[in-house]
Order: structure tokens, then sequence, then C-alpha cells
């Protein structure tokens, strides 16, 4: 179940994604495809302080994806998640930006849990699952 704090709509479904032990602490993220407002886009989530933490893979600053290689979006320190466009800085706890031309702007943050060993999210009014023809339309 989410944290207390997570708002999760009566009618959410958990997505899986992963096994949730693949999410290795300050590690590697892994990137799913989501709509967003009714577009596609890609998420996130990684394991940070203990606990998954997602976001809509897009900078505050200029909607541009931000890893630098597949998945890794924390800098050098595994400190902050980083856009490798123009080096906005984001709190991976909250998403609000620490540093960097996003000045007060904040990522898009997406629900993720752990339930029954995977890594699962929960689809919101603005972020909704790619309908599975579509997906399976672009997978190779």
């Amino acid at each position: 179940m989410p944290d207390p704090g997570q708002a999760v709509p009566v009618e959410a479904v958990a997505q899986p994604l992963c096994a949730a032990a693949d999410l290795v602490e300050r590690g590697q993220a892994f990137v799913f495809d989501v709509l967003l407002r009714g577009r596609p886009a890609r998420a996130f989530v990684l394991r940070f302080d203990g606990r998954l933490v997602g976001y809509i893979n897009r900078c505050g600053h200029v909607p541009v994806e931000m890893d630098w290689q597949p998945g890794e979006f924390l800098d050098q320190d595994k400190r902050w998640i980083v856009c490798a466009i123009h080096g906005a800085s984001y709190e991976p706890a909250d998403g609000h930006c620490v540093a960097g031309p996003c000045r007060s702007g904040k990522l898009i943050p997406v629900t993720v849990v752990e339930c029954d060993g995977q890594a699962c999210w929960y689809p919101c009014g603005d972020i909704r699952p790619v309908p599975l023809a579509v997906a399976s339309e672009s997978s190779p």
C-alpha cells in the first residue's frame, strides 16, 4: 500500500514495473512509458534513502528527458537528481529544485510503492498507463 501521505484515487490499480529488489539504493532507475495529460511521456522510479520515489522524466526548467544514460538520473555523488541537459538539480525525496535553472520548480511526482516484492505505480488523473495496443505497437 502507498505511504499515508500519498494520495491514490480509489479506482486506481497498481501497475507492476519490476522486482523491487532490482532497484538498489541510489542506483539505476527503472524507466517506463506513461500518458501525461493524454500524451506519451516517460517516467522513472528509483530507490533513495530506503524508499521508492517516482517522477515524470521531464525537467522542470525545459521539458526534456533528464537521464544522462538510460536510467541514470543521480549526480556523481548520488545525492541529487540532475538534468543532463541544463544541470538543474532536484531533491530526490520530493522533486523540488535545489540548484540550477529550474529555480523554484519541481518534478511531476508519480505515486510508486512496493507491493508483494514488486515496484508498482498508481495512475492518477493526469498520469495514465499506456494502452496495451499502443504499448505493443511500439515494442520491437
